[in-house]
C-alpha cells in the first residue's frame, strides 16, 4: 500500500494530483521510425523507494505540454490522459500492475515522476516508452516549421500552436480501440464509452484513475459485457475479436510499424469492423504517420472548412486535393485544426487572438 506521506506529497488524496513524463530521441516527421536515440539530458533517476521514480528529460524543442495533452485528449471529461492545467496524469499497466506516471513542464525541462505500489523494475522503462509515444517529445518538427513560412494561412496556424508535438496512443492496439469505438459517433459521446471501458476493464490505480484496457483484459469478455457501456453489439465484438487475436498470437498491430500506409490500410480494412476511417485514424493516432489526414472524418473535414473558408462542402477526395500543396503534413494539420476547434471553444485558455488578414490566394 501507498505510504501516507508519499500520498500527501503527491497530492493524490485530491483530484488535483500533480505527477512527471518520459523518454527522449529524434524520430523524422511523418515516419515514426527512429532515427538515433541521444541522452539529450543525462539524468540518473532519483527513486526515493520502491513506490516512487523522479527523472527529467528535456524534449526536442519547441514543445508545449499543455498544447500537446490537449491534443492527445481531445476532450475534457478524458478520464485515461488527465490534465489539471499543470500536470499530465495518466495510469499504465507494467507488469500486470497499475503504475501512475505524471509530467510537468518548466521551461525546456519535464520533470517525471512515477509511482506505484512495489514499482516493477522495468517501470521507469516502461514510462519512457510510453509517453514518447503519448507526447511526441522525441519527435523533431523543425521541416515543418521551415516550410510553414512559405504559407501565410499555415503559417498562422503553426504559430498560434507552436510547441504541439503529434502525440500518439500508448498502443495501435488503444489506437484501433478507440476508431472502433468513435465510429459514427460524436467525439464527445465516444469519449465517455472509452472512460466506461476504461473503468470497467483497465486496472485501477486509487480512486477514479484507470489504465487503457490491455487485449488481455477484454480478450475473455462475451459482446454482451459491452452492451451497457453503451457499445452496439458489432462493436463490441470487433473490439473483442482483435483483443483475442491479439492474445492467440494471430494478430500484430505493433508490427504494422515495419509497413507502408498502404499496407497498413490494407491489413485494418481485414478487420471485422474496421474501414477506411478507422484504418487511416490508427495510421495517424496509433501508428504516428503525420503526413495522413483522415479524410473520412467529418468533423475534420468541418475544421477544415472552416479554416479555408470553403463555400462549397468536403468529401474525401477533395480533402486530399485541398491538402495537396501541403503534402507530407496532413496529420500536422488535422491536429493543428483540432486544437484550433478546442481553442475557439475556450478549452485551452490561451490569449484572444486578435483578427489578422492573410495575404496570399485562399483554396
Amino acid at each position: 500500500m501507498l505510504k501516507g506521506n508519499l500520498l500527501r506529497e503527491l497530492n493524490l488524496e485530491t483530484s488535483n494530483s500533480p505527477l512527471g513524463l518520459a523518454g527522449c530521441g529524434v524520430r523524422r516527421h511523418g515516419t515514426g521510425s527512429l532515427v538515433n536515440l541521444p541522452n539529450w539530458l543525462p539524468c540518473e533517476p532519483f527513486r526515493l523507494d520502491d513506490d516512487l521514480i523522479r527523472f527529467s528529460i528535456c524534449p526536442v524543442m519547441p514543445f508545449r505540454l499543455d498544447l500537446t495533452v490537449w491534443a492527445l485528449r481531445r476532450r475534457s471529461m478524458n478520464a485515461v490522459d488527465l490534465w489539471d492545467g499543470e500536470t499530465y496524469r495518466r495510469v499504465l499497466a507494467v507488469d500486470d500492475k497499475p503504475v501512475l506516471v505524471a509530467v510537468t513542464q518548466q521551461a525546456t525541462m519535464l520533470d517525471i515522476t512515477v509511482t506505484g505500489e512495489d514499482l516493477p523494475p522495468t517501470a521507469e522503462q516502461a514510462a519512457r516508452f510510453a509517453l514518447d509515444r503519448l507526447l511526441g517529445i522525441s519527435l523533431d518538427l523543425s521541416e515543418f516549421y521551415e516550410f510553414t513560412p512559405r504559407h501565410a494561412r499555415l503559417n498562422q496556424l503553426a504559430m498560434r500552436f507552436r510547441g504541439l508535438k503529434p502525440p500518439r496512443f500508448a498502443t495501435v492496439f488503444e489506437g484501433l480501440v478507440n476508431g472502433i469505438t468513435c465510429q459514427q459517433l460524436s467525439l464527445t459521446v465516444g469519449i465517455i464509452f472509452l472512460n466506461r471501458i476504461a473503468e470497467r476493464c483497465g486496472l485501477a490505480f486509487g480512486l477514479g484513475m484507470y489504465a487503457f484496457p490491455r487485449p488481455e483484459d477484454l480478450a475473455h469478455l462475451d459482446s454482451k459485457d459491452l452492451r451497457p457501456l453503451g457499445y452496439s453489439g458489432s462493436k463490441a465484438r470487433a473490439i473483442i475479436e482483435v483483443a483475442r487475436a491479439i492474445v492467440e498470437g494471430r494478430l500484430d498491430l505493433e508490427g504494422l510499424v515495419q509497413l507502408d500506409n498502404r499496407q497498413c490500410v490494407e491489413r485494418l480494412v481485414a478487420i471485422r469492423g474496421v474501414g477506411r476511417w478507422t484504418a487511416e485514424y490508427v495510421l495517424l493516432r496509433g501508428l504516428g504517420r503525420t503526413t495522413v489526414f483522415p479524410g473520412d472524418d467529418v468533423g475534420a473535414r468541418n475544421n477544415l472548412e472552416r479554416w479555408l473558408r470553403l463555400r462549397n462542402r468536403l468529401d474525401y477526395e477533395r480533402v486530399q486535393k485541398v491538402l495537396h500543396k501541403w503534402k507530407g503534413y496532413g496529420g500536422l494539420i488535422f491536429l493543428h485544426l483540432l486544437l484550433k476547434s478546442l481553442d475557439e471553444a475556450g478549452c485551452l485558455g490561451l490569449p484572444r487572438l486578435l483578427s489578422q488578414p492573410i495575404t496570399g490566394r485562399s483554396v
